[in-house]
């Protein structure tokens, strides 16, 4: 592999132009097709098969009215004093011609809806009140029996029987009714202030095939149309929109990045390059992803993913390569030649380690996981597109500038590296694992689970709808759950209210219920629906128990938050198969990379312990609400359900990566002859400038999602950038050396028999060193 990348980077070198013509060409025909061929994006996470998708279906089958998707409106006033009645009118005026809209099926207007619920109250009380009178009237007719003669007394109390079993009858069903109204007397649509207004959106198609167009048409025909006095706020169910890929925050992600490559590299044309390349790397890996989106469903976060990895990993291979060819310039060695050597050692390396990246990533389709599975599809694009641009197209931009790479300022010898002390490395491991285990007992705690309006941006219409929604109607109105119970036979008419109390006093008997009202029965009559209100918000664990509960009770749970339960819920069971898997094939490749055993195990332990860390600062931050204010968390929530699988995926080839070239570095000392532990202080000394800047880089693309408007982004960034810093300043520059240290020639054990077995897989590219040897000064 080094000799061919060696031939490849002389050949870019000398056609330079060509390759970056070749370049320019395919970025242009990636653009082209995703404008040709590019679909919508998903902003609903989903995973068919679960217990609520299940329950969907069913009731698409026999019960389509209560299959559509939902979405709130919530309508207050603008002075905070109650509606007025002109202004309850222009409500019920607009809701209406909104029904009329494509997609919808229906609104209800919450006045009216309010309205009937207070006449069916006063209903009831009249009924008591008339049965109360019958009740009356049917015991003076008992006590006048006396006085009619015997012929006529049978027939009189015959008829008075025939009334009195009616009147219970009637007081029967009418107790019935009164038990259901006060299961649902916590249900409002107008809240007690006369304030807010929710009037619910029902959809034709279910939640997850309702397209944006509907959304947005939903959103601007009621903006439009809101009486003078009235705001209007919009549930995320309605609002919710595919995340900007490119922010302000991003942006300052990547000058601080260039900054970095300043410091290091000091010259302005050679920082540059890097950058150049990543962002070429990253047009081309995302608009060609997204080309995929008009064949397959993709996440609306999925190309943000792509264009995090896209950009990290794009600079830091660029750099590996240009800061070997600096080097060798420095050192006497021909331009071309020296490209080539670059290509041929440092480019084999970034192709080794992009092809770890590459291969957890797409091992997240072994998840079974649809969503999952393109996202690490996609983020293997962009990182596949990253190395194949770095070991192309830098040769090639190398060529063109030549010396100019090189900068005024001279490398400072450096003195001779010396060997750590036992006691420094003693007190060095013991400090660094204190310090992960301290910063991973946070994750002891961590509990997994999807956004809701509460965690978008404070000044956005979700959140205001979500927190009037809590404030004026209780919290748990904010995720209602569609109960469903399955009947062995149909329910006729008579028996209809009966069987509804007995469902809904077993529903409303259960924890943290606040209210429960039937919907309605299926066409066959063997469906009931019941809507239930949770005491407390849809990430809630009460509501997530209470989902389990009402499971328990045979009946099927659907909507907006058991969905959510049930996708966090699938992928926590996912979870320890694929770090399995991972930690398999970080063992597998770290024994075939460094032909050792305890190197291995001493890296894929390190993995582990920064892994847990991460974790443990995602819980800290996003569940606690530690530093929020910082880090844009106003409401602490659960950490996003599939964000843990994902960051095993990428910690694990970023950790890889930095494992390799530091520690190959130090194999490579011990090969040349040096002592055990010199050779790692001269490993370590070889390859920390160029780590150390990498990982700044990383942390600083990923650190600039952290303040995008999306919670989903701001967790995956802060996530990516808190992982890195764990993993490279505090595992792969201080406990790895210190371990390695301490482990002396040891680290290096082999069995006999599977050093023989094992292909000498040369990384660092030394033989192509030896093949083409050059005149270097003394």
């Amino acid at each position: 592999m080094a000799e061919l990348l060696y031939r490849l980077g002389r050949a870019c070198a000398r056609r330079a132009w060509t390759v970056v013509v070749a370049w320019i060409v395919v970025l242009g025909l990636s653009v082209g097709a995703y404008l040709a061929f590019g679909g919508t994006l998903s902003s609903q996470v989903t995973i068919p098969g679960t217990a609520t998708a299940k329950v969907t279906d069913q009731l698409a089958g026999k019960f389509p009215s209560a299959s559509g998707g939902t979405g709130s409106l919530v309508f207050h006033t603008a002075g905070g004093s109650g509606f007025t009645a002109e202004q309850r009118t222009a409500i019920g005026r607009l809701l209406e011609s909104t029904k009329q809209l494509d997609g919808v099926a229906g609104i209800n207007d919450p006045f009216a809806t309010q309205q009937q619920l207070a006449e069916q109250t006063a209903r009831l009380q009249a009924g008591e009140k008339q049965l109360a009178a019958g009740r009356a009237q049917l015991a003076q007719a008992r006590q006048q029996l006396a006085a009619l003669p015997a012929t006529q007394r049978a027939a009189r109390q015959a008829a008075l029987d025939a009334q009195e079993t009616q009147l219970e009858a009637q007081a029967a069903q009418l107790d019935l009714s009164k038990q259901l109204l006060a299961m649902s007397a916590e249900i409002r649509t107008v809240s007690k202030d006369g304030t807010t207004a929710i009037a619910p959106v029902i959809f034709k198609e279910a939640q997850l095939d309702v397209t944006p167009e509907t959304k947005e048409g939903v959103v601007d025909h009621v903006s439009a149309g809101v009486p003078d006095g009235v705001e209007v706020d919009f549930s995320n169910e309605i609002t919710q929109s595919v995340p900007e890929i490119l922010g302000v925050g991003e942006v300052v992600g990547v000058i601080i990045a260039g900054i970095t490559l300043m410091v290091m590299l000091g010259t302005l044309i050679a920082a540059s390059l890097p950058i150049i390349s990543a962002l070429a790397g990253v047009g081309i890996g995302v608009t060609a992803s997204l080309a995929l989106s008009g064949v397959v469903d993709m996440l609306s976060i999925t190309p943000v993913l792509g264009v995090m990895l896209g950009l990290a990993v794009g600079i830091d291979y660029c750099l590996f390569i240009l800061n070997r060819h600096r080097r060798q310039l420095l050192e006497g060695v021909e331009l071309h030649e020296s490209i080539g050597l670059a290509n041929g050692t440092s480019g084999n390396a970034v192709v080794f380690a992009g092809s770890t990246v590459l291969v957890a990533l797409l091992a997240l389709n072994v998840t079974g996981i649809g969503f999952l599975g393109m996202m690490g599809t996609v983020g293997a694009i962009c990182v596949a597109v990253a190395v194949i641009i770095a070991v192309t197209l830098t040769p090639a931009l190398l060529s063109l500038l030549g010396t100019r790479i090189l900068g005024r300022r001279k490398p400072k010898p450096r003195p001779a590296a010396t060997e750590m002390s036992n006691g420094r490395a003693v007190l060095t491991v013991v400090a660094g694992l204190a310090a992960l285990v301290v910063i991973a007992i946070p994750a002891l705690s961590m509990r997994l689970g999807l956004p809701d309006g509460s965690t978008e941006a404070e000044d956005s219409t979700q959140y205001q709808a979500y927190k009037l929604i809590e404030q004026k109607f209780g919290a748990g109105v904010n995720g209602p759950l569609l109960a469903v119970a399955t009947l062995p036979a149909p329910v006729t008419e008579d028996k209809l209210v009966a069987e509804q109390v007995r469902i809904g006093t077993q529903i409303l008997g259960q924890n943290d219920v606040t209210a429960v009202a039937p919907i309605g029965q299926s066409t066959d009559g063997t469906l009931l629906a019941f809507q239930v209100v949770p005491n407390e918000g849809p990430s809630s664990a009460s509501t997530e128990q209470l989902v389990r509960d009402l499971r328990d009770l045979d009946l099927g749970v659907a909507g907006s938050a058991s969905g959510n339960i049930d996708i966090s819920e699938q992928l926590s069971d996912a979870l320890p198969g694929y770090l399995g898997l991972v930690i398999g094939l970080s063992l597998i490749i770290m024994i075939f990379v460094f032909r050792s055993i305890l190197v291995p195990l001493t890296a894929t332990l390190g993995f582990i312990l920064s892994l847990f860390a991460t974790f443990g600062g995602l819980t800290a931050i996003f569940q606690w609400g530690w530093l929020g204010a910082i880090f844009g968390v106003h409401d602490p929530g659960p950490v996003l359900s599939f964000l843990p699988t994902i960051l095993i995926g990428i910690l694990f080839g970023l950790a890889m990566d930095y494992q390799l070239f530091l520690v190959s570095g130090m194999r490579e000392a011990y090969a040349h002859g040096a002592p055990a532990r010199l050779a790692v202080r001269q490993g370590l000394r070889a390859g920390r400038t160029v780590v150390i800047a990498a990982a700044i880089i990383m942390i600083s693309v990923f650190g600039g999602f952290i303040f995008s408007n999306s919670a989903i982004i701001r967790s995956l960034g802060f996530g990516l950038a808190f992982g890195v810093l764990a993993d490279a300043f505090l595992v792969r520059m201080l406990l790895i050396p210190a371990v390695m240290h301490l482990l002396g020639r040891s680290a290096w054990w082999l069995p006999r028999w599977l050093d023989r077995l094992l292909p000498n897989v040369d990384v660092e590219g030394a033989a192509l060193e030896r093949n083409h040897p050059t005149p270097r000064p003394s």
